[in-house]
């Protein structure tokens, strides 16, 4: 990551709603966000082997006063016509911005595994961040801090949405494929036993589906 902050989003969607869902991030939803001074880039996840359409998205800020910054908040409070009509349909809904606090490896791996915590991070993640970076067909290990008070500002969109959820820190697995993932997570478990327990939920496997740069759109792109 080249920025030093992040906002990380979990949703699920209904099946007969998902194309629609698909095509608001995909066609306007990212450009918004990323039209929005400080917002770099974003990836976006879908969850395997599930029985929910689960949806993992990863904004990366270029630093952690954006997640409250003025200019973002104006557009949390004046979503469009299309925000209007998703919004409310978003399930299982989890929010958290805030700071990159580790990270090891090179590059974006195209699966991942992105793990929620109800706590703040262990002291030692620095270390098992390294050690997680360097398995085989791992290619790079994320460690993140939510700021609670940017995260909680209460806005029109938020509002929109019924039972928001949030999270204290997030660790990210990027992958080469779903293999690596399976043996990166059962280190973390022998690593660092206590992490898990502290997740929100049993950890899921992700396949990216779509990503856009900051770059690729003309008018934000200075």
């Amino acid at each position: 990551m080249i920025g030093t902050g992040f906002i990380g989003i979990w949703s699920d969607i209904a099946p007969e709603t998902e194309t629609d869902y698909v095509h608001w991030l995909a066609r306007e939803h990212t450009t918004e966000r990323l039209s929005t001074s400080g917002f770099l880039g974003v990836r976006v996840f879908r969850a395997l082997h599930v029985p929910m359409n689960r949806f993992f998205i990863l904004y990366e800020l270029q630093n952690a006063d954006v997640v409250g910054s003025p200019e973002y908040v104006v557009r949390l409070n004046d979503p469009t016509p299309w925000s209007k009509r998703i919004m409310p349909k978003l399930g299982n809904f989890v929010r958290g911005g805030g700071r990159l606090v580790a990270s090891a490896g090179i590059g974006q791996g195209g699966f991942v595994s992105a793990i929620p915590l109800s706590a703040p991070l262990p002291n030692d993640f620095e270390t098992w961040t390294r050690k997680l970076s360097q398995l085989d067909r791992i290619a790079a290990v994320r460690a993140f801090e939510t700021d609670d008070a940017q995260t909680s500002i209460t806005t029109n969109e938020k509002n929109l949405r019924a039972n928001d959820g949030s999270f204290g820190s997030l660790v990210l697995l990027e992958a080469l494929d779903e293999g690596a993932l399976d043996v990166a997570l059962a280190k973390l478990r022998n690593i660092v036993p206590s992490l898990l327990s502290g997740a929100r939920e049993e950890p899921h496997l992700y396949a990216s589906v779509f990503c856009l740069d900051r770059r690729f759109i003309p008018h934000a792109a200075s």
